[in-house]
């Protein structure tokens, strides 16, 4: 039986969670584009996750766009008392399923709304401000206007807390003098390590830090040490490198996406494994390489 309590939880705003949550992104079509492939399967999914514990799920409402939260909609409303959802703006979906910037004021506000609605929710548990100075990763740049909007929303009773993503420490800085920020949802992983100073600095802080793409993402992580490690451990790389993120700092709270139950479950099981001394030595040489 695959339980996830042995990863043990960390606070998540105002409740702690689950520190191995779920990521709804591949729940939507081929480019996060789109129905799913299977829509049984994906209300599967996600009832799966809630039944092995999870209590923690990240979503967006450009993920289809309005394709996984209407999906989180019809396989978990009403929510669960402990569950805690957390939504990302800032970005809309173009007719070609590209990534467009929406940070005014009004694309902002909508996004809140179709956030709410698609959800069906009054209140937005936690909302992560995605910066889209550039799409790849974090740029530096005032997002003071787009945080106070968000701001102004939370005090409006529309947000219970907010967060950020694609963002660098002196942007994490001025948005806390706004408003408190709960979370920082980047990129990282066993070969992408550019925030370690970041994870370290929100530890001290008790900031939940939620990496994205923890497998690698549209590039899965390949890696010779990491399938010797897991060779040797008797578990498959991806859980590997999922155990690594969890033993790399307790404020790591981890969301990988699956439209699979089996896969589901094969990552839900990285929480109850424990990654040795050695081991542990071997996949931190592997982000220090090149």
């Amino acid at each position: 039986m695959t339980t996830i309590d042995q990863a043990g939880t960390f606070r998540l705003a105002d409740k702690a969670v689950k520190r191995m949550g779920y990521g709804a992104m591949q729940l939507a079509g081929p480019g996060v584009f789109g129905p799913p492939k299977d829509h049984k399967a994906a209300l599967d999914v996600l009832r799966t996750a809630l039944e092995q514990g999870v209590n923690h799920i990240d979503t967006s409402d450009f993920y289809g766009p309005h394709v996984t939260n209407k999906l989180i909609r019809e396989a978990l409303h009403p929510y669960p008392d402990d569950l805690v959802i957390v939504t990302k703006v800032g970005a809309v979906r173009g007719e070609k399923a590209e990534w467009l910037k929406a940070t005014s004021p009004e694309a902002l506000t909508q996004a809140i709304h179709d956030n709410l609605g698609n959800l069906g929710l009054d209140v937005l548990d936690v909302v992560n401000f995605r910066s889209m100075l550039d799409v790849h990763g974090p740029a530096e740049g005032s997002l003071e206007a787009e945080v106070t909007v968000l701001a102004d929303l939370q005090r409006k009773g529309l947000i219970r807390h907010i967060g950020l993503s694609n963002v660098t420490s002196a942007q994490v800085a001025e948005a806390s003098k706004i408003c408190d920020i709960v979370c920082v949802q980047n990129q990282y992983n066993l070969a992408n390590r550019q925030d370690d100073a970041l994870i370290d600095e929100l530890a001290s802080k008790g900031i939940a830090y939620v990496p994205f793409f923890p497998l690698g993402g549209f590039s899965p992580l390949q890696s010779s040490t990491l399938d010797t490690v897991a060779k040797t451990l008797g578990a498959t790389p991806m859980q590997v490198a999922l155990a690594w993120l969890l033993q790399r700092s307790d404020n790591i709270l981890l969301i990988p996406g699956t439209s699979s139950v089996n896969h589901l479950m094969e990552n839900l099981a990285a929480a109850s494994l424990t990654l040795p001394a050695d081991a542990l030595a071997q996949l931190d040489g592997i982000g220090k390489q090149g």
